[in-house]
């Protein structure tokens, strides 16, 4: 090979003449024809296990608050939402959280005029606006401590989803952001192209998001007793429960408690401060991507006959 190294400036004070360099100097040309003769071979890269995988809940988990708050605070941006819709949900869906007794009449009705705004407007449009939302108002909220806890599978090879109720579309975003695997989220009715205003199946919660994984690891060919499963929430129970191993992430403190009971790691990445500004979007809106919104956002494609 051959090497071509560019004349160097001969270091230090004098230079005993043009034809003899200094210690110094030769030394710095030598380091420099070494690293330009070096065959440099790409970085190796993980070796695939393919029966391995994590699942990571989102809202507390892996971004601070509720993800779908922020959705909806950016598409009220863009009014596609008044202030009068983003009150309404925020009361129903808080009194399904906090209280627990919302009636199957009331989850009806949440769910009718949730969808309603998204009926007939189209998919590119609303995939647009949650690119833009994403780098507004959820980027820097994402837990560095989480996305380093995702990092180490895919590093050993494994894959890394989001399991949400946040809408799929969204829930991908974030994923692609991130650079995981893929998404499992809340999937809502689509014809050409556009919403019809109908969930498709349920919100992506508590028993849903165990059969969404369930459904992942036949399909792919994983290993449920090697998979990890991260969340925030008690509510996440069936997905933590289906895995080999569960962590409790930021847990609220239904989950510590069954996290101390069953030997589970808590990994807890919010300190006094950061954790009080957690609360405000929680208590407001954590129920919109636990309830119906998450929904009525849900921007995956279906066709139906």
């Amino acid at each position: 090979m051959e090497v071509v190294v560019p004349g160097l400036p001969f270091r230090g004070r004098r230079a005993r003449s043009a034809a003899v360099p200094d210690e110094e100097t030769r030394a710095h040309v030598a380091g420099a024809a070494s690293a330009a003769a070096a065959e440099v071979e790409p970085a190796p890269a993980a070796v695939p296990d393919l029966t391995a995988a994590a699942f990571f809940d989102v809202d507390n988990t892996m971004m601070v608050g509720a993800s779908i708050f922020w959705f909806a605070r950016g598409l009220a941006a863009r009014k596609y939402l008044t202030a009068r819709d983003m009150t309404r949900f925020v009361w129903q869906q808080a009194k399904f959280r906090i209280a627990g007794n919302e009636s199957a009449d009331d989850m009806h009705t949440i769910r009718e005029s949730a969808l309603a705004f998204v009926a007939g407007r189209p998919v590119a449009e609303i995939v647009q606006a949650g690119e833009e939302i994403y780098d507004e108002l959820m980027a820097d909220r994402i837990w560095a401590g989480t996305r380093v806890l995702a990092q180490q599978h895919l590093d050993a090879g494994q894959r890394v989803w989001l399991v949400t109720a946040t809408p799929v579309e969204l829930a991908s975003i974030i994923a692609h952001r991130l650079g995981l695997t893929g998404a499992l989220g809340t999937v809502a009715e689509v014809v050409d192209g556009h919403y019809t205003g109908r969930l498709v199946g349920e919100l992506m919660h508590g028993e849903a998001k165990a059969e969404a994984v369930r459904a992942l690891a036949e399909r792919e060919g994983l290993d449920l007793s090697r998979c990890t499963a991260y969340s925030d929430s008690s509510n996440d129970l069936p997905m933590l429960t289906l895995t080999g191993r569960a962590i409790a992430v930021n847990p609220d403190t239904e989950l510590r408690a069954v996290a101390r009971s069953r030997g589970w790691e808590v990994k807890d990445f919010r300190t006094g401060r950061k954790a009080a500004k957690t609360v405000v979007p929680t208590v407001a809106a954590a129920a919109l991507s636990g309830g119906l919104v998450g929904g009525a956002l849900a921007l995956r494609r279906r066709k139906v006959s």
